[in-house]
């Protein structure tokens, strides 16, 4: 029997359910992933058959951000629609044989996602990466474009209530015309249905505990952290070894309007530390200042060896990242770009593992400053006794109680 694993998002989104998937693997479960095609080359590395879903999230993003002007929520809906409808037929065509689906990122995929549950009597589950995605009383929900929240209201629940009356304006009736085309009752809580009422939280404890009392009954199992064993560039080595080690900047699957003059600030902003800087491309193709020799230049390279040997990680803060480096422990600069980032900046402040840059735009003076903190001794210290602590067996809790699942279902029908 066959899990099917569906992830609409950027590499934040599909990396963990890669690892879900290998660890499934490893235990004897047959994996689908459904994924954008941006990811068909990291999954065709570890055999695992992809189907891709819609266009290219690097070409949207890129477009988003780089383009006239940002989106604005109008159009959502319609686009919400085509999503679903797309992403419904793409997950059908493999759903023959599957045991249990499990989705993750754009709510109007995960929707679909469930449709093709239901439709084949299967158990469906939705997992989060960071507990501020999920409704809690102790945090207020993340921002839609063109839907600020209100003035005036401060109780996170009352927050909450007005988002699931946003989720269900924007993608209601997107997901209830196409429930209705394939003969299923309609939905009044979209939020509620997607997330369900017992969401999977795949995040380390230390790093992002669900706090407690909640309304949502989360199941958290850990960071799903898959091993990687590639060696480093001998190149990168080289550098590496040339001299004392380097602050790593690098802003992962973020576009970047101004990606220049970012890179041109952050690595003036390491000189001013007395660093040498290494600077990885990214979806932003973040490029060197100069032809200087204390700065460096990678593409895709294995972070888990590389964070253990620099002076420092600056980046956007992205769930995986911010795992890595806290894993690896070393210190952070989060310069915070959208959605989960600010909450990982915080929590990085507040764990005392390294500092949060003051906006998205990384200036020379404040981010010279931020590094200050996170090169300091005693933040060094604390990263690394924090590294103690992260947990690497997230993927494996997590595909042994989904296997769980299966088989409790299976043996209900017998």
């Amino acid at each position: 029997m066959r899990v099917l694993l569906v992830a609409y998002g950027s590499r934040g989104d599909v990396e963990p359910m890669v690892a879900l998937a290998l660890s499934l693997r490893e235990l004897g479960t047959d994996v689908q992933m459904c994924a954008p095609p941006d990811f068909a080359e990291l999954l065709d590395g570890f055999g695992l058959p992809l189907v891709p879903l819609g266009r290219s999230v690097r070409a949207m993003a890129t477009k988003a951000v780089t383009g006239p002007e940002k989106p604005a929520a109008e159009g959502l809906s319609e686009r919400a629609a085509r999503l679903v409808a797309a992403t419904y037929e793409e997950v059908a065509a493999v759903a023959e044989g599957c045991g249990a689906v499990l989705a993750t990122g754009l709510l109007p995929a995960a929707a679909a996602a469930r449709a093709v549950a239901e439709k084949r009597g299967v158990p469906y589950g939705f997992v989060a990466f960071f507990p501020t995605y999920l409704p809690s009383p102790h945090h207020p929900p993340l921002a839609w474009p063109g839907r600020p929240a209100p003035t005036g209201v401060a109780d996170n629940r009352a927050l909450w209530d007005l988002n699931a009356e946003d989720m269900n304006l924007l993608f209601g009736g997107a997901i209830n015309t196409h429930r209705a085309s394939v003969g299923l009752p309609p939905v009044d809580d979209v939020r509620g249905h997607v997330f369900t009422d017992r969401p999977w939280l795949a995040a380390d404890p230390t790093l992002a505990p669900w706090l407690r009392p909640a309304d949502l009954d989360v199941v958290q199992t850990g960071a799903w952290i898959r091993q990687d064993e590639r060696p480093l560039p001998a190149d990168l080595v080289a550098f590496l070894e040339a001299g004392e080690p380097p602050v790593y900047v690098g802003f992962g699957s973020m576009p970047m309007r101004d990606a220049q003059d970012a890179a041109q600030e952050t690595v003036a902003a390491v000189r001013a530390q007395g660093r040498r800087v290494l600077v990885s491309r990214g979806w932003a193709g973040l490029a060197a200042a100069d032809d200087g020799d204390d700065c460096f230049v990678v593409g895709e390279v294995n972070q888990q060896a590389l964070f253990g040997r620099v002076a420092a990680v600056v980046h956007h803060g992205g769930a995986g990242t911010t795992t890595t480096a806290a894993r690896a422990g070393a210190p952070q600069v989060i310069v915070p770009q959208m959605a989960d980032q600010p909450y990982w900046a915080a929590r990085v402040a507040e764990l005392g593992i390294g500092a949060a840059h003051d906006g998205p735009v990384p200036a020379r003076a404040s981010l010279s400053a931020a590094l200050a903190t996170a090169l300091e001794p005693g933040t060094r210290a604390r990263a690394q006794a924090v590294a103690a602590t992260i947990r690497t067996d997230g993927a494996t809790v997590a595909a042994r109680r989904l296997r769980e699942t299966m088989n409790d279902t299976m043996n209900h029908h017998a």
